[in-house]
């Protein structure tokens, strides 16, 4: 355990050297000193990961130790291309950042030490929901949201911006999450097959339709095209996930297609995406307000960065606009190189892989899709700003998480990965022993109490109904009530699981006197009892008492010389006393 937690911490201190190296290369070779508010700074967030990761260890032990460094290490990447950039333009974005970076860890540690258990926001699904659609919509509020960039996603605290639709995504996973978990089996069912594909029932597809209807209503009223499809990628996969049929993931992904196609033709700006997604090159796209003038400008800093890059402090990367929040993954390139790059989403890879081997591992139905909810959130995030700045796809506006600037994004990011930790703590926790022989013997006493029950039971139910019909002679009254008493000694004695006292008197004489029968009749059960006790190395003695064949045999003929004596055929003879039993010792306990 040591050792394992040696190396999970020269983990968390290689991404701090690593961080510091490249923060003191970049003020080198542009300010020539390193400057003491970042020192200070720098020290603080030190600090605070120290502590992060020691609360973990202390609430958490079992959650994944390679998340964190991974977030570390793109943080630091992400803070350093940022003061970069401020070299350049005279701003203090970087310095803002780092103090976001010491609130976001503030809120971590408060959450790991208050948050034992996920499930608990289980409970509180529809609050969530009504949480999430109010920020969502907040922005919409006059006097309270902000235009920037073309899209109502903002609203104003002072002179600071905030985007809310950053924690609506945790809220709305929560709802998702529980939704899901409780109506998974009517989503489940399918209806029609269609070309090979199990269409679900029509009457089931009201929550992807109100899904679609609200990203769409997020396109149309806040022209924010990527929260829409953030918030529809996730909650179709969550979908996915809850049911396990493709369908919903065709289905999902042919109702966005329709919805983008009708914004398309209504709304300009997304259709002006569209066109420098199509025709980034063409000079009248070019020129044009809203046109792909940002997008060429990002591509030509990616080019310029080669196999290696440029080096930190010796590109230009604010020649782009929006280079450290929107277009960050471009400003990566052209210092770092594609090298730069392809470690950047091996870091992220590695998050994802490690959410989704939670979400894997994890028995509990609703942690397993609130765990797939976050991580796909994250994966859509980055698949999206990638594939924006790259042209695979349009852009959406949508931010690189913990490495583009705002203090909204980063909050909201690193709340969502402390979730993933407290998650994998669950998933990684260890099995109880189920093999010790103390649990089974438990195990066994305990099916042999509920057996003894259920035979006392039984015994009770035959007497009542023997109640109810008439007498068929002494014998058989005899053997009723000799079974009934049989039963209700073996009731009485379960308490004590190791030792076992059976009286079986009621055996009737004709067991013994079939040849055929006679071994396996005279010892029942018991002598599959003694075969396993032969083998048996428990130390543990069970005391059983058996009759002898010969005292019942006596008792029964006695009883049925004084019936002929006494010439009353229809008065039942005086029942027997109880035999004289012989205690046996037998090995194995309660088995």
């Amino acid at each position: 355990m040591i050792v394992t937690r040696l190396r999970q911490m020269s983990l968390m201190l290689f991404a701090m050297a690593v961080s510091f190296i490249g923060f003191f290369q970049m003020f080198e070779r542009t300010a020539g000193s390193f400057p003491s508010e970042y020192m200070i700074l720098l020290g603080v967030v030190a600090v605070l990961f120290i502590i992060l990761w020691s609360l973990l260890l202390k609430f958490q032990p079992y959650a994944s130790q390679s998340i964190l460094p991974c977030v570390l290490l793109l943080t630091g990447i992400g803070i350093t291309l940022i003061s970069r950039i401020d070299q350049q333009k005279g701003t203090h974005v970087g310095t803002r950042q780092l103090i976001w970076l010491c609130l976001a860890l503030v809120l971590c540690c408060i959450l790991v030490i208050c948050l034992r258990d996920y499930r608990v926001l289980r409970r509180f699904s529809y609050v969530s929901m009504v949480a999430g659609i109010v920020l969502l919509l907040s922005p919409m509020i006059p006097g309270l949201g902000k235009t920037i960039g073309g899209a109502r996603i903002w609203i104003g605290i002072g002179s600071y911006s905030l985007q809310p639709g950053e924690f609506a995504k945790l809220f709305i996973a929560f709802f998702f999450a529980a939704y899901l978990f409780d109506h998974r089996d009517q989503l489940a069912v399918g209806g029609k097959k269609v070309l090979g594909l199990q269409l679900p029932r029509i009457k089931d597809l009201g929550p992807i339709v109100v899904v679609w209807a609200m990203s769409m209503g997020v396109l149309v009223i806040q022209r924010d095209l990527g929260t829409s499809l953030m918030f529809f990628a996730m909650f179709v996969c969550m979908l996915y996930v809850a049911t396990g049929r493709k369908s919903w993931i065709v289905i999902g992904i042919l109702a966005f297609a329709v919805g983008a196609v009708i914004a398309s033709r209504m709304f300009a700006h997304v259709d002006n995406r569209i066109d420098a997604w199509l025709h980034p090159f063409d000079a009248k796209v070019y020129n044009r307000q809203g046109g792909s003038e940002q997008l060429v400008t990002g591509l030509f800093g990616l080019a310029s960065g080669g196999l290696m890059g440029t080096g930190l402090g010796q590109g230009h990367p604010s020649l782009t606009p929006l280079a450290n929040s929107d277009f960050i993954y471009s400003s990566v390139g052209e210092e770092l190189g594609l090298t730069g790059l392809l470690a950047v989403l091996a870091l992220y890879l590695v998050i994802i892989a490690s959410g989704l081997i939670t979400a894997m591992k994890i028995k509990d139905g609703f942690g397993k899709l609130l765990a797939s909810g976050l991580v796909f959130t994250m994966a859509v995030q980055v698949f999206t700003v990638v594939g924006g700045i790259t042209l695979v796809i349009p852009l959406t506006g949508l931010t690189m998480p913990f490495m583009a600037a705002g203090g909204s994004s980063l909050i909201a990011n690193y709340i969502l990965i402390t979730l993933l930790l407290i998650i994998s703590n669950a998933a990684n926790k260890p099995e109880p022993e189920l093999t010790s022989d103390t649990f089974q013997y438990e195990a066994l006493a305990v099916l042999r109490d509920h057996e003894l029950k259920e035979r006392a039971k039984s015994a009770a139910q035959t007497a009542k109904d023997d109640e109810n019909q008439p007498r068929h002679g002494a014998h058989a009254s005899h053997a009723a009530h000799a079974e009934d008493a049989e039963d209700a000694v073996q009731a009485t004695q379960i308490e004590d699981a190791p030792t076992i006292m059976v009286d079986d008197a009621s055996q009737p004489e004709g067991l013994y006197d079939a040849e055929e029968q006679d071994d396996h009749d005279e010892q029942g059960d018991w002598a599959d009892w003694r075969d396993f006790a032969a083998d048996d190395d428990s130390p543990a003695t069970t005391t059983s008492h058996w009759p002898t064949r010969g005292a019942h045999a006596e008792q029964v003929e006695d009883a049925q010389n004084q019936a002929a004596q006494d010439g009353n055929a229809g008065t039942p003879p005086t029942p027997p006393a109880p035999p004289q039993s012989t205690p046996r010792t037998v090995k194995g306990g309660a088995r």
